[in-house]
């Protein structure tokens, strides 16, 4: 973690004010004084300001239910952050690992730990992510196989990797896939001439949406740990 970002999340004070701590020497790392704010810092390091000893706040990670017409983002825009519905203290320092569109729905997931979030979105995790999927049209088998083998999206210059398809009924297909691509989902299904017209993200690896929309938990443990690095 950056040490700016470690001074806010062991103290009350902003990013500006972390980093005028860094600039004036008043932080040390192992007895060191540190004048680089974006240092890293990791877990075994003992860092103090003005003397005192900073001990981090643990990381959250929470799973949230996002209901249609809310963004993956931090702030308001267009419409309101699903970050509106955590009724907990600092979510200016929360991220979402994997975005959604603001008409998709389903799971997402939330923390401030920025390593595990890594390890969800890197394409070398071959993180699995299940969606539902509504079809203007309906699916046939040839077409769901074209899709698991691979299709060419319009201005990329390689196939998407190998997914996997189930047809649960003519318009409604359940799609994994372990890439995260601009729009994936909505640009694989217009590459074999369809288009989505309702979009559900159920699960992500092993963790799987079980509350209601518009709610959210923390995950647990065992939850947690499926997502870090080997």
């Amino acid at each position: 973690m950056r040490l700016d970002k470690f001074i806010c999340k062991s103290t009350d004070f902003n990013r500006n004010t972390a980093v005028s701590f860094i600039l004036d020497g008043a932080v040390c790392v192992n007895g060191e004084v540190i004048t680089d704010p974006v240092m890293q810092v990791h877990e075994n390091n003992c860092v103090k300001l003005h003397g005192d000893v900073l001990v981090s706040r643990p990381f959250r990670y929470i799973m949230a239910h996002k209901p249609s017409d809310t963004i993956c983002s931090n702030v308001d825009e267009a419409y309101p952050s699903v970050l509106k519905f955590l009724d907990i203290e600092r979510t200016s320092e929360l991220h979402i690992a994997g975005r959604l569109d603001a008409d998709t729905t389903g799971l997402v997931l939330i923390t401030d730990d920025g390593r595990w979030s890594f390890n969800i979105i890197r394409p070398t995790q071959q993180c699995e992510k299940v969606y539902r999927v509504g079809l203007r049209d309906p699916m046939s088998e040839s077409t769901a196989v074209r899709l698991e083998q691979g299709v060419q999206l319009q201005g990329e210059t390689s196939l998407t990797l190998p997914a996997k398809v189930t047809i649960v009924r003519p318009k409604e297909i359940l799609l994994t896939i372990t890439e995260g691509k601009y729009h994936q989902v909505k640009r694989m299904i217009a590459a074999v001439g369809n288009r989505v017209v309702s979009l559900h993200r159920e699960s992500i690896g092993a963790v799987s949406l079980d509350i209601d929309v518009g709610q959210w938990r923390y995950l647990s443990a065992e939850e947690v740990a499926c997502f870090y690095a080997e």
